[in-house]
């Protein structure tokens, strides 16, 4: 079930007014009910996605309280339940792909040793979210819950279940163990954060994926220039459209009564890649830094485990982006970007808000930004590109005097959704520069003009009727298939 469907737009209100008005006496009851609600919304793809998580969760579920019942034997049952989770992702995600790869390294046919299993939607997300509980239960960070239908509500919490946040049980599960009441301006709050979702996705996304699925098809004929538009196209889909699931996400949880953990802090306004990935999907990378990069060393040891401490967790985060060699490529880009602020110590030097206190930003920042995101930009192409061929002749033909050559529209709905693009794009970002210090582009105070409530739902209505007029054909989620 899709965010930006008729579905889910009959779906929410109902789930919405059933567990405030029917559920709300009883605690437990409420979390059931999340669980059913939940497992409709996911099973609406394939229903036998629902045995999958099912076992997830009761797997996850169990190892918790073994561990904390069974304090000898506790490395061992958390090792056993990562071994099992990590063997259904790698099942699922990887085998085809590591056996495709072997057989064409040796030249073989492969055919019959591939499992050819549908990918489950989201598996990736709900898979570190299980992984995380039973590693903070094992750490002490976090008592084994009792409640299991509490448990199973943090796994399958329909807001994010497919596309993240990945929530810490540290963070989400307490919320499911205590009652809650309906909070009018948290409901507000987010529903307004959820508006500006729709408007990235719908609007920005789904206007640039035409652009950019066009491009990138065509690459081989298309003039540098074009190729260039393809590229930004795609580095602003893949923002609008992932982000923008992470805004209607913790919009939605709010009308529930639950807070979900940021996921992007507006990351094209960065002056480096070390703030870029501070600000990019942080719980993915706080989740890669807090399991993996610290256990590793972290920045403890010497430049040379400091260094190998990065690749991991990049060549990790590309390989959990998916089964294809351009993630890992991709991976080892941003590792490589990485390695002058290392060896300058230079990696935490933008930790402040950008202009902080002015309206513009100086002349030297507005470089350091540009030039974040150029290299960005191309690590977007690495990363959309088909294969390693496909990412090379796309960067080597904007190198080449294609570039000299005229752009030239293919029609007509080539240049409508150019211009719905470009003024969706325009808007998101100076919206979300005015709005940067905030936690979300709608965060209104009451101060100024915003003090009047007729300017407020002006926006609304204006972002409204954008939507309406320029949203393009409906189109799932990036990050589903991770």
């Amino acid at each position: 079930m899709l965010f930006n469907s008729i579905e889910f737009t009959l779906f929410l209100p109902v789930v919405f007014l059933l567990y405030w008005f029917v559920f709300n006496r009883n605690i437990r009851l409420q979390n059931l009910f999340i669980v059913a609600a939940s497992y409709l919304f996911y099973g609406w793809w394939d229903w036998r996605f629902l045995i999958l998580i099912f076992f997830t969760s009761l797997c996850s579920y169990v190892a918790g309280r073994l561990i904390e019942s069974r304090p000898r034997q506790a490395r061992w049952i958390s090792a056993a339940n990562i071994v099992l989770n990590l063997g259904i992702l790698c099942t699922f995600k990887y085998y085809d792909f590591f056996i495709q790869s072997f057989a064409d390294l040796f030249g073989f046919a492969a055919d019959s040793l591939l499992l050819k299993i549908i990918l489950p939607v989201g598996i990736s997300f709900y898979t570190f979210q299980a992984l995380s509980y039973s590693i903070d239960v094992y750490r002490k960070k976090l008592q084994a819950t009792h409640d299991i239908a509490a448990f199973f509500a943090y796994i399958s919490f329909f807001p994010q279940l497919v596309a993240g946040p990945i929530e810490r049980a540290t963070n989400l599960l307490p919320q499911f163990l205590r009652s809650r009441t309906f909070d009018i301006t948290q409901a507000t709050d987010g529903v307004r954060q959820a508006l500006w979702g729709l408007f990235k996705k719908m609007v920005v996304a789904d206007n640039c994926a035409i652009l950019a699925n066009y491009v990138f098809e065509n690459h081989a004929t298309e003039s540098g220039g074009m190729l260039i538009l393809g590229a930004l196209a795609f580095t602003f889909q893949i923002y609008g459209d992932f982000s923008g699931y992470s805004d209607i996400a913790i919009g939605v949880s709010r009308l529930f009564g639950f807070e979900l953990m940021r996921n992007f802090h507006f990351p094209y306004f960065s002056r480096d890649i070390a703030e870029f990935w501070r600000r990019w999907h942080i719980s993915l990378n706080t989740w890669f830094r807090d399991y993996i990069y610290i256990p590793l060393g972290g920045s403890r040891g010497s430049k040379a485990s400091i260094i190998r401490n990065t690749f991991v967790i990049f060549l990790l985060s590309g390989l959990w982006h998916g089964a294809n060699w351009t993630f890992v490529v991709w991976g080892a880009y941003n590792a490589l970007l990485f390695l002058p602020l290392i060896l300058a110590q230079r990696n935490r030097r933008n930790l402040g808000e950008i202009a902080e206190g002015r309206i513009f930003p100086s002349g030297r920042e507005i470089i350091r930004i540009a030039a974040t995101f150029i290299l960005i930009v191309i690590g977007w192409i690495i990363f959309r590109a088909e294969n390693i061929d496909h990412a090379w002749e796309y960067i080597s033909r904007i190198c080449s005097p294609a570039l000299f050559e005229p752009v030239i529209w293919p029609d007509s709905w080539f240049e409508t959704a150019f211009i719905h693009s470009l003024i969706g794009i325009v808007l998101l970002q100076t919206v979300e520069w005015f709005q940067r210090s905030k936690q979300h582009a709608l965060q209104f105070n009451r101060g100024g003009v915003i003090r009047f409530s007729a300017v407020r739902f002006s926006i609304y209505y204006l972002l409204l009727i954008a939507i309406y007029l320029m949203f393009a054909q409906q189109q799932a989620f990036i990050y589903f298939q991770f």
